[in-house]
């Protein structure tokens, strides 16, 4: 006898969600997770750090109350309460995902999974944090204590990603962090070096220079946020510097040393050959699969060179009535995919086969100016062989961004030339995570300019961006002056 239809390792975006789909196909669940329910998005990515930001941005904006006739002097902020405003809204979601988890009755197991089998793991206690305490556990060795064996018919590997470590000397120093110990900081930094300029990197690079930090950015590409379309990275670069954030893009940390005056000292070299003094220097530099203690190789389920486990397209690893979601597998590391494979691995092993489409997955990151994309970048369009044309128009025209005085950015549209089928969105400016989702629905639906300008769109609101953006790449701008030819 089976102890479970189906036993979910990881309780984060996938794991819960995936638990939640299959008891609703009628599955007996049960979930391991050695932390709170919610995973690193919830408790340690992205919804932690967006309130933060949320907090800096309402900082600014009452910092710059004055340009909207409004007078508030002497704003400032109490870093404390900030921090538990977001511990608050934490709280509130993780306590949420637990409440429907019991609701669909799926079987909670705290511990730590370890493969004896393909079908069978073993759950151990685990140790204390060795980040800071009251952080992340995932990080840490289980006990040899094990405190049941659970066998299921199926299983869900649902472990998610740990961030990367920096293969230089003095990453190990005090003070280097990554970005889950940026949670234990209790102080802004005076001086801050971010080693990464991606979406981690420049989240965190944005958040401490809102609230006062000096802050250096190292990319050791030519741009920022290197995933995005080259035109973005380059106009949040000029937006970070002109913040007063230090870029530095096209250089590569040597070193990280311990100074006795000035705290750490990075040397960093390439484009910019510099020495950097920091009093804390964070880590973004990409993220690793959790598989730690796994032990998959006694299930022997197939892993990458790079550690992540191997997925066909149906979520089944190399070992049958085993599969991997989210992170883990290296696929799309976002939350809202893992979510979107747990859907389709539970529907999969209940009888009810899935999918996913992984050409239309739009991804935002919540710096100020915000940035949003989904499709291919321009360099990317072209390298696959199409003949493009791009739409483009500047969130500095539309009346809703001039009322709420933001309106720094753009928003960049690919689409083919001869069809005008839309390739690519990619955002750059207020709300671009919440403009995206037109972006993927017309990617989805194969929408093509001409019909992104004959959609009526309310006014005044930022939607209007990406009718104004297919007007000026049809060549019939209204709110824009033509294209010289």
């Amino acid at each position: 006898m089976r102890d479970f239809d189906l036993l979910v390792i990881g309780g984060g975006p996938g794991g819960y969600v995936a638990a939640i789909r299959a008891a609703q196909r009628g599955l007996q669940v049960g979930l391991v997770e050695k932390e709170r329910p919610g995973g690193v998005c919830l408790n340690w990515g992205c919804i932690p750090t967006k309130a933060m930001l949320r907090s800096a941005e309402v900082f600014q904006t009452l910092s710059a109350a004055r340009e909207f006739g409004i007078r508030a002097d002497n704003v400032g902020f109490d870093f404390t309460a900030v921090r538990e405003r977001k511990d608050g809204i934490v709280d509130q979601l993780t306590g949420g995902v637990t409440g429907l988890l019991a609701a669909n009755k799926v079987t909670m197991i705290e511990g730590h999974a370890r493969f004896l089998g393909p079908t069978e793991v073993e759950v151990l206690t685990v140790g204390e944090s060795p980040v800071f305490p009251g952080g992340p556990r995932y990080g840490a060795a289980p006990t040899t204590t094990a405190t049941r064996t659970v066998t299921a018919t199926d299983v869900i590997v649902a472990t998610g990603s740990v961030p990367a470590t920096l293969p230089v000397p003095g990453a190990d120093l005090s003070g280097v962090i990554t970005s889950d110990g940026a949670f234990g900081l209790t102080d802004i930094p005076g001086r801050l070096v971010v080693i990464g300029g991606s979406a981690v990197g420049a989240e965190w690079a944005d958040l401490f220079a809102s609230f006062g930090s000096h802050v250096t950015i190292v990319e050791m590409r030519d741009c920022l946020v290197p995933l995005e379309d080259s035109d973005i990275g380059r106009a949040l670069g000029q937006s970070f510097t002109k913040r007063g954030i230090e870029v530095l893009t096209g250089t590569t940390v040597e070193r990280i040393e311990q100074s006795p005056t000035t705290g750490l000292r990075v040397r960093v070299t390439g484009a910019a050959a510099a020495e950097l003094d920091a009093d804390v220097v964070l880590v973004g530099v990409g993220r690793r699969p959790n598989t730690a203690h796994l032990d998959l190789a006694a299930a022997g389920v197939a892993t990458d060179e790079r550690g992540f486990v191997v997925i066909d397209d149906e979520l089944r690893t190399s070992v049958e009535h085993v599969y991997a979601i989210g992170d883990v597998t290296g696929r799309a590391m976002l939350a809202h995919v893992a979510s979107h494979q747990g859907l389709a691995a539970a529907d999969t092993i209940a009888g009810h086969p899935a999918k996913i489409d992984y050409t239309v997955i739009p991804a935002a990151t919540f710096t100020h100016p915000e940035i949003a994309s989904v499709g291919l970048t321009e360099q990317a369009a072209r390298a696959a062989g199409h003949q493009v044309l791009t739409a483009r128009f500047p969130f500095g025209a539309l009346g809703r961004s001039l009322t709420v005085g933001t309106t720094e950015g753009f928003v960049k549209i690919i689409a083919g030339q001869t069809f005008r089928e839309v390739l690519g969105v990619h955002i750059i400016g207020p709300s671009a995570g919440d403009l995206i989702t037109e972006g993927a629905l017309a990617i989805a639906l194969e929408a093509t300019l001409d019909e992104l300008a004959d959609t009526i769109h309310a006014h005044p609101t930022f939607g209007e961006i990406g009718m104004e953006a297919a007007l000026a790449g049809l060549g019939l701008p209204v709110h824009t002056a033509p294209r010289t030819r």
